[in-house]
């Protein structure tokens, strides 16, 4: 029996389809204007012979029948309908697929982002990419953290990796579990990207605590303790964490870190030197 939510979304699919079809206008692929159209845009078979499908099949995708796609034939109709990444990330979506990864993880951070990280005084701030790779930070997450070294740095690296974290045994070995239940989740999301699996690979090679927990095939998501470390200078230090999504890239995320009410950490952050902090709001 077909479920409510798969009928409404074949309609969404029917609907998206039609209307990003209606606005491409047959001389902008490079098809002759002649002859008279009921309709704008193109139609259906001119949609299926510049995306190298069947018209039959296009027709049954437009009409959001049950049957097979691909993601190579759905990267096909998204070219031919000049589709942008969220459009062709929608299409994905509709016909019951994972959206690829989206393109321009590369791309620099805005000094919009950076601004927001910088004026974040009252704790640590980065920008991670959806592998944990920092992307950008403040000063205050470079000295916490010890990642203002200019190397590069992966969160889930340098949590089963940094003295920093293994400083504190007891609520490293308690967090643990749940951080790499984390990257696995994140990881599902793309079941296709490499990336992750690379990660994990040279991760478990220099860490078998790692490697035991990868094996347990287990997600979920961040927990809070996972936001305790050993400064080297300062001693123990207990953090809050909001995670943000950049809208207009949401494979980043803004991390923002508070220090933990009913701990000394904020009294231990202004020991730091150089390093001013404001009142928490």
């Amino acid at each position: 029996m077909i479920g409510a939510a798969s009928v409404r979304r074949r309609g969404q699919l029917r609907e998206f389809l039609r209307a990003r079809r209606e606005r491409i206008s047959p001389g902008e692929v490079g098809l002759p204007m002649g002859g008279r159209r009921r309709t704008p845009g193109l139609r259906r078979e001119e949609v299926a012979m510049l995306a190298g499908v069947g018209v039959s099949w296009y027709t049954w995708l437009e009409q959001g029948r049950d049957i097979s796609v691909s993601s190579d034939v759905l990267d096909a109709v998204a070219r031919v309908l000049r589709m942008n990444e969220p459009e062709r990330a929608h299409l994905y979506l509709l016909a019951g697929l994972n959206p690829p990864p989206a393109n321009g993880s590369g791309a620099e951070v805005s000094e919009e982002v950076r601004a927001l990280l910088d004026g974040w005084e009252r704790g640590p701030a980065i920008v991670r990419d959806r592998y944990w790779n920092i992307l950008a930070l403040n000063t205050l997450a470079g000295c916490v953290f010890g990642c203002d070294d200019g190397e590069p740095h992966n969160c889930l690296v340098t949590f089963f990796t940094s003295p920093r974290y293994r400083g504190l045994p007891e609520i490293w070995a308690e967090a643990a579990p749940g951080v790499v239940a984390a990257y696995r989740a994140d990881a599902a999301l793309v079941p296709h990207d490499d990336e992750f699996d690379r990660v994990a690979k040279e991760l478990a090679a220099v860490s078998p605590e790692f490697a035991q927990l990868w094996d347990r095939h287990e997600v979920g998501v961040p927990a809070q303790a996972v936001n305790a470390l050993h400064h080297p200078e300062v001693g123990e230090l207990y953090f809050d964490a909001t995670t943000l999504t950049v809208a207009d890239n949401p494979n980043w995320s803004v991390v923002l870190y508070n220090p933990k009410p009913g701990t000394s950490t904020r009294e231990r952050l202004t020991a730091l030197p150089h390093l001013r902090l404001t009142e928490s709001a």
